[in-house]
């Protein structure tokens, strides 16, 4: 689901083409979403991931919710050589993929991948990150923050996709499951003391919440 009106994302995506957006691995992967309805943050959402990730100075960036490395394509780019970025997914297939993809692309030395449920891993390997971001089920979304919101250094950063959901969250008389998931999940993070938070509202709503204390 894109929010934006189709006029100004053919603008956008008009300026995020050439040069690097033109690395072979990431057309692939772009072209194997669109043949798989799989669902990515796409470019410029993933532009932003990177950008931010390069602002705070990012190392070590933890997903929860990988899928076949989209993501983890622009953050390993933020990491550099000597970064670190967790990958997590439950599907082997996927994990396979992401492990390819981030290899042919020659950032495969900074990327880790672990086939597991993604909250699990995060409690079990524990530790801080500079960036903990967020693409997994969205009922999990709550348990999601609950367990990453120790796990962010104080100035790093929370990411979270897919937290305005085709604009349902707004939708007062839906009361699906992972709608409210994701409403919990929302308020929980902005009435989190620790966090400054805001919505970026490009496609489908990416929070970003700086861990002030």
């Amino acid at each position: 689901m894109n929010l934006l009106p189709e006029d100004v994302d053919r603008y956008m995506r008009s300026l995020a083409e050439g040069g690097f957006f033109d690395d072979p691995s990431l057309l692939e992967m772009e072209a194997l979403a669109a043949e798989r309805k799989f669902p990515i943050v796409e470019r410029m959402v993933g532009a932003t991931l990177e950008m931010l990730a390069r602002s705070i100075g990012a190392r070590t960036v933890f997903e929860l919710g990988s899928g076949f490395g989209y993501s983890a394509w622009w953050f390993a780019r933020a990491v550099g050589p000597e970064g670190e970025v967790t990958l997590t997914d439950g599907d082997l297939a996927n994990a396979r993929l992401a492990k390819d993809f981030l290899g042919r692309a020659g950032l495969a030395d900074r990327c880790e991948v672990f086939t597991t449920s993604a909250v699990t891993a995060l409690v079990a390997i524990g530790g801080q990150y500079d960036i903990v971001y967020c693409d997994i089920d969205k009922i999990e979304y709550p348990a999601a923050f609950a367990a990453a919101a120790e796990r962010v250094r104080i100035g790093g950063l929370y990411i979270c996709d897919n937290v305005l959901w085709s604009g349902k969250v707004a939708d007062e008389e839906n009361d699906e499951d992972e709608t409210e998931a994701i409403r919990q999940h929302n308020e929980a993070v902005y009435s989190d003391p620790r966090f400054l938070p805001t919505i970026n509202p490009t496609r489908d709503g990416l929070m970003v919440a700086l861990r002030i204390s």
